[in-house]
């Protein structure tokens, strides 16, 4: 990210959101806000004297998940590039009240603008790369899990957090009493593999769930219960790994349907079936860890229409092909990187990235696209301008355009991709499709009968000569 934001030929947009495209590829006009953060870029070093500085501290910070606490002015993550610090309109004393101002007192370059205002930016591109990411599953709407209602049932970024070194309690795992965890079970697949909730497999959460335990025995030295549906350890190296955790004393049970998480005696009930033995298991513990699954982004739907793109039935962005297009879509200049497509582990979403990198390099650098062979167009004569192509254009090809004094519909040839729906639903079949007219289609019918109209013909002439 360092060498990203200080690269000369990139421009780094951050809390920014697209909130229009139109064109077509190598031709994309994207309308773009900025957010006022209230602070001016150019001024401010990063220091983070406002954010040392400001009295309001106790508000919930979301890169802690709500363990620990942040001020009004506040870095929206760690490492955060560029280094520029963000005032919470909601949370800030002067915005609520008209006073305090303690973060532009302070600032030593004057970089606080309380006046600062959004601002929109209108760029024209020729390749977009999507690469939005996922959400990890909120396990609120699993209330087997006992997620929150429980205490010391934890997330597996909410347990990341407490044993990060830089996180809220400085490294130290310890339990709602303060007291330290002597046994912890760990969940995998929440949110996955579900008929319920998702039934992909998040990839993700079998790897994670092994890491939790390493950390777990590696700095907290409790037993570990892993609680598990399917291993599937398939990536390089990965079999090792769980080999060295089972090792480690690490004891795993494999779960189906039947879960749930209890409270009893002060301490933590996970009761299930082993799929292996048939029994009823029920173990004490005192904490546990749920692996959370993948699954889109909450505006997943709104960018889709925002990008002309398409979803899959598990509402990640659709891509042109499994196989042949896994990194492109069906709007051609727009690519796929990453999660957005579908749940991947850190490995598969680099080599995933670096190829809708390549593809939208290779594009750019040919200077040219390949059209469709069968694309359609308008006969403007007889175009009533009734709008119905333009309405169920699927790429958004179709405009209204001037013709003559009137409006007549008009279809882009790159963006067209044949489908033929604006031909079928003409009602004045003022919408051809190349390859697909009437006079075409009607001289293959006549093309695949002719041996047959030519034997009745022969026959006919056979009759008549024989009555002569």
């Amino acid at each position: 990210m360092v060498s990203v934001g200080r690269h000369e030929n990139i421009t780094m947009l951050s809390y920014s959101e697209v909130e229009h495209i139109a064109g077509y590829v190598g031709n994309f006009e994207v309308r773009i806000r900025k957010k006022a953060r209230y602070v001016v870029e150019d001024l401010c070093t990063g220091c983070g004297t406002c954010v040392e500085k400001c009295p309001w501290k106790k508000i919930p910070s979301e890169f802690e998940l709500g363990l620990g606490m942040r001020p009004a002015i506040y870095f929206p993550f760690a490492q955060a590039v560029p280094r520029i610090p963000v005032i919470d309109t909601e949370n800030c004393a002067y915005f609520l009240k008209g006073k305090c101002k303690a973060c532009e007192k302070f600032c030593p370059t004057g970089a606080i603008d309380f006046e600062q205002q959004d601002e929109i930016l209108d760029l024209e591109v020729g390749t977009i790369i999507l690469a939005t990411g996922f959400k990890d599953f909120e396990p609120d709407r699993a209330p087997e899990y006992g997620y929150p209602e429980i205490d010391n049932v934890l997330t597996g970024p909410e347990f990341e957090r407490l044993v990060n070194t830089s996180g809220p309690t400085s490294g130290e795992v310890r339990l709602v009493d303060g007291s330290k965890p002597q046994s912890v079970a760990v969940v995998h697949c929440v949110g996955s593999r579900s008929e319920e909730y998702h039934e992909y497999c998040s990839r993700v959460c079998c790897m994670y769930s092994l890491k939790i335990a390493h950390l777990i025995r590696d700095t907290i030295d409790a037993e570990v219960y892993e609680f598990y549906r399917d291993m599937r350890t398939f990536g390089k190296g990965y079999e090792a790994f769980y080999e060295r955790i089972r090792d480690e004393g690490v004891e795993f049970i494999r779960f189906d349907n039947d879960f749930k998480v209890s409270k009893q005696n002060g301490r933590l009930l996970v009761s299930t079936t082993d799929v292996y033995t048939g029994q009823r298991r029920e173990i004490p513990v005192d904490m546990v860890v749920l692996s959370t699954g993948l699954e889109p982004q909450e505006d997943q739907t709104e960018v889709a229409r925002i990008f002309g793109l398409s979803l899959n039935p598990d509402g990640f962005f659709l891509e042109k092909h499994p196989k042949l297009g896994p990194v492109e879509t069906t709007t051609d200049g727009i690519f796929l990187a990453g999660s957005c497509q579908g749940p991947r582990d850190i490995p598969d979403t680099v080599a995933h990235s670096g190829a809708a990198a390549a593809a939208a390099l290779s594009l750019m650098d040919a200077r040219y696209v390949t059209l469709e062979a069968f694309t359609a167009f308008i006969v403007e004569d007889k175009c009533g301008g009734c709008r119905t192509c333009e309405g169920l254009c699927p790429f958004r090809a179709i405009e209204m355009i001037d013709y003559e004094g009137h409006l007549v519909a008009h279809i882009n040839q790159v963006i067209c991709k044949g489908c033929g729906v604006c031909a079928a639903a003409c009602p004045a079949g003022a919408a051809v499709q190349h390859g697909f007219r009437k006079e075409q289609i009607m001289a293959e019918i006549i093309g695949i009968l002719a041996p047959n109209l030519k034997s009745e013909i022969l026959d006919e002439e056979l009759q008549e000569e024989a009555l002569a």
